[in-house]
């Protein structure tokens, strides 16, 4: 269990550390000198039954509030400590407000220099306190009289941690390491080593991590947890971790940073947030409003917009977006406190809901019924209330890593909604079943009715479709639902085209043989320079407009391809010719030239620029500069055999 401090300047949280454990936790000349916390104390009380309850110490001066947030994010319990002879001061308060803003529900108040107060000062100092902490989650607190000067007080203090500690219910490791660094030096033999509460997931010597935002890639070398060196640490306990790395040390990593699974750096600048103001503040938090932002360790200038026409109310909580002017490493759940301008006072803070909120419609009720279902602590019913909502889709990729969930609790929720994925490269896409099947059944719809408006074409484009349809998924992903729903027999693929299995364009008797007749003309030798359409109705004698509608309707369906504006190649050669360029893609460590492309085909540059261009156009490749690459999403396109099949004729 991890115990913070709270309280005023001078009301004795350090005494009252040093009588628990032993340990001063004044560490610094500086404080030794003035006898005030100027930065965060550690110490740890090893227990009877072998377990560890670790104290940190903070500072009670109005100005090293942000002190005082490093090290309450991630206790499980605070000790409020008011001193007899003063009561309540200011930063009683301040501290307080902060407990409850970080969603601190457990709690005991010390009420310390108690051989200082007489039994009716004691009764005094004791009301202002149940009066202060009425409306808090600290409400129902035990008051608990101590003297570090007497010992009066010390033993019941310590049975009360003990019966909580024997309470508090184990935090689940199920999740991907992150530490919130609020201390870094450097120690002889171990390196830079860096220390913070665990937040969530395991870590063990020899991991991989990372310091993020700045992105500096380490390597676990020790560990110490709760004060005694360890194999691994795991969520809720403090630890010292000895890192090392090409870029590590005091001078690239600071406190403020986060020490994490690499698989979660990804620092973010905009964030959506449930914020809560104080009840104190003398006016609302209104649009584009400066602040201070806190986090664990972190602190950065953010401006507040609220996601409502007026401001957010003394007392009231409601959806904003914060713009960060520093990006920061950050995951959803996270709380947070925000201060003034000045930094002189607390005026809010929550939890994080979104780290990569979207820049349009903010403010409509689908927003906020999106950040309702994102709320949800737990996994599952966060992803179904989201995935139900009106943009049906997710990539579940980003959705687990921003909730530092691990591969496996992911792999469980997935299953568990009966998710269907669409895979493609960096987007994971996320449906539900009923989504899915509706998404299915209104692409065959498209292209029922496109078949009925166009019975002769061979159907739709694949992006014309994509467009048409609601939601509108990523190009990748679509490729990948088109795979899909092909694979069950719904659809069929033709190059860039999708249309249904029963559709063909059809051709009157006299079209498929003065087809059949030109067709050798586009084949042999000369099929990677074809004769143009004008060529081959003077050289075949027929009217040129009859040949190009014959050519196009061919297109149409399947067994030509329009190049460039009446230049048609046969289906099985654009097959070839994109294989060619597969190959030496390959050949030349994924990237080839015109050059090396029109020698291949053997014929002149014009000609192997237009079919290159042709396959940029469809998406087949993706010209950087003067060379190009295969697209890695649409590897496939025109790597099926050409199509077969008996012809319908008409008329």
């Amino acid at each position: 269990m991890i115990v913070g401090t709270a309280g005023h300047i001078d009301h004795g949280k350090t005494s009252l550390v040093k009588a628990l454990t032993g340990v001063d936790t004044d560490r610094l000349k500086e404080e030794k000198a003035r006898g005030i916390t100027i930065e965060l104390g550690f110490a740890y009380l090893p227990r009877p039954d072998g377990d560890i309850i670790g104290f940190v110490d903070v500072p009670g001066h109005e100005r090293l509030v942000h002190t005082m947030l490093a090290g309450a994010t991630g206790i499980d319990l605070v000790v409020l400590v008011v001193a007899a002879d003063d009561g309540v001061m200011p930063q009683t308060r301040e501290h307080l407000a902060i407990a409850d803003l970080l969603g601190l529900r457990g709690g005991i108040v010390a009420m310390t220099k108690c051989d200082l107060a007489d039994t009716a000062r004691r009764a005094e100092v004791e009301s202002q306190i149940r009066a202060t902490l009425a409306g808090t989650a600290l409400a129902d607190a035990a008051i608990l009289p101590v003297s570090v000067t007497t010992g009066e007080g010390i033993s019941a203090l310590l049975g009360r941690l003990d019966a909580a500690r024997a309470k508090l219910p184990l935090r689940s490791a199920d999740g991907r390491f992150r530490l919130a660094i609020d201390r870094v030096f450097t120690l002889a033999g171990a390196g830079t080593v860096v220390t913070g509460t665990v937040m969530s997931g395991t870590v063990a010597v020899g991991d991989p991590v990372m310091v993020s935002p700045a992105g500096i890639a380490a390597r676990v070398r020790s560990i110490h947890a709760q004060g005694r060196a360890a194999t691994a640490g795991r969520a809720g306990e403090r630890c010292a971790v000895a890192i090392a790395g090409s870029d590590v040390s005091t001078s690239t990593v600071a406190r403020g940073a986060m020490l994490l699974d690499p698989a979660l750096h990804a620092p973010t600048r905009q964030i959506d947030v449930r914020l809560s103001v104080v009840g104190s503040e003398p006016r609302p938090i209104g649009q584009r409003m400066s602040v201070h932002f806190h986090q664990a360790a972190a602190e950065t200038g953010a401006r507040v917009a609220p996601l409502m026409e007026r401001g957010i109310a003394p007392g009231a909580t409601a959806y904003a977006r914060l713009v960060l002017e520093a990006p920061l490493a950050l995951a959803a759940g996270d709380r947070f406190v925000l201060r003034d301008a000045a930094a002189s006072r607390t005026i809010g803070g929550g939890r994080i809901v979104d780290l990569h909120p979207p820049e349009r419609r903010r403010r409509t009720p689908e927003r906020h019924a999106e950040l309702d279902a994102l709320s949800a602590a737990d996994d599952a019913c966060a992803l179904a209330a989201y995935l139900a909502g009106p943009r049906g889709w997710c990539d579940a990729g980003t959705f687990f890593r921003d909730r530092a969930s691990s591969a496996a609790a992911a792999d469980r929720t997935c299953k568990a909604l009966g998710l269907v994925m669409l895979d493609a490269g960096s987007v994971r896409v996320a449906m539900l079943p009923a989504t899915w099947n509706a998404y299915a059944t209104a692409l065959e719809s498209t292209l029922a009715a496109a078949h009925a408006e166009h019975p002769d074409r061979s159907g739709l484009g694949q992006e014309q479709l994509r467009l048409a349809l609601a939601p509108r998924l990523p190009a990748a992903n679509f490729a990948a639902a088109l795979r899909q729903i092909q694979a069950a027999g719904r659809i069929r693929l033709d190059r860039s085209w999708a249309r249904l299995p029963g559709h063909e364009v059809r051709f009157s008797e006299s079209e498929e043989r003065l087809l059949a007749r030109i067709r050798p003309l586009l084949a042999g030798a000369a099929r990677f320079r074809p004769p143009r359409v004008r060529d081959i109705a003077r050289s075949e004698r027929v009217d040129e407009a009859a040949v190009r509608r014959l050519f196009k309707m061919a297109a149409r369906r399947g067994d030509l391809d329009e190049i460039a504006p009446d230049h048609f190649f046969p289906a099985a050669t654009v097959i070839e010719m994109a294989d060619i360029a597969r190959a030496l893609a390959e050949a030349g460590d994924g990237a080839f030239t015109v050059t090396a492309f029109r020698d291949r085909l053997d014929n002149g540059r014009k000609v192997a620029l237009q079919i290159l261009e042709f396959f940029d156009r469809q998406g087949l490749t993706m010209r950087r500069g003067d060379v190009r690459r295969i697209n890695p999403h649409r590897a496939e396109m025109f790597s099926a055999p050409p199509r077969t099949g008996s012809v319908k004729y008409t008329g």
